[in-house]
């Protein structure tokens, strides 16, 4: 048996779906709560770059399919065959959205374990992050990670 991981992580936000969708997409609205920058909108086949304010690195994102305000797709793994991560979103009401994330395909080993543990904390905090800005027009990762600058 050869089975993978999958880091998964949901979260109900109070907002339309399509003013949830676009804070996920639009890089001006991503930089409130998640990148520094970005050079371009997620959508189907593209390509583009997130800064994050606590690292040098420049993080490489492939765009693989986009349904506007329901579902979102992308590759930021740096070529790692199999690493998906998909964003859906569920309109709960007018003034609802559910959104669950899933990143896989994560092995089963200890360095596996170690990564979807990882990402499972992070698209959490991206959720609480997306939540506070979304709801309250706060950027609750501002200063967060400063413990992490080399």
């Amino acid at each position: 048996m050869n089975e993978k991981l999958t880091a998964k992580a949901s979260i109900q936000i109070l907002k339309p779906i399509e003013v949830v969708y676009e804070a996920i997409v639009n890089p001006e609205k991503m930089s409130n709560y998640f990148i520094e920058r970005g050079t371009a909108r997620l959508d189907s086949i593209s390509t583009l770059d997130w800064k994050f304010p606590e690292f040098d690195d420049i993080f490489t994102v492939e765009g693989k399919f986009v349904q506007p305000y329901d579902y979102i797709s992308f590759d930021w793994s740096g070529g790692a065959e199999d690493m998906l991560v998909e964003i859906f979103l569920e309109k709960t009401s007018p003034m609802a959205t559910v959104v669950r994330i899933k990143e896989s395909k994560f092995n089963t080993d200890e360095e596996g374990i170690k990564q979807a543990m990882g990402q499972t904390e992070g698209w959490a905090n991206f959720l609480a992050c997306l939540k506070a800005y979304l709801e309250y027009g706060i950027n609750l990762r501002e200063g967060a990670f400063d413990f992490m600058k080399s």
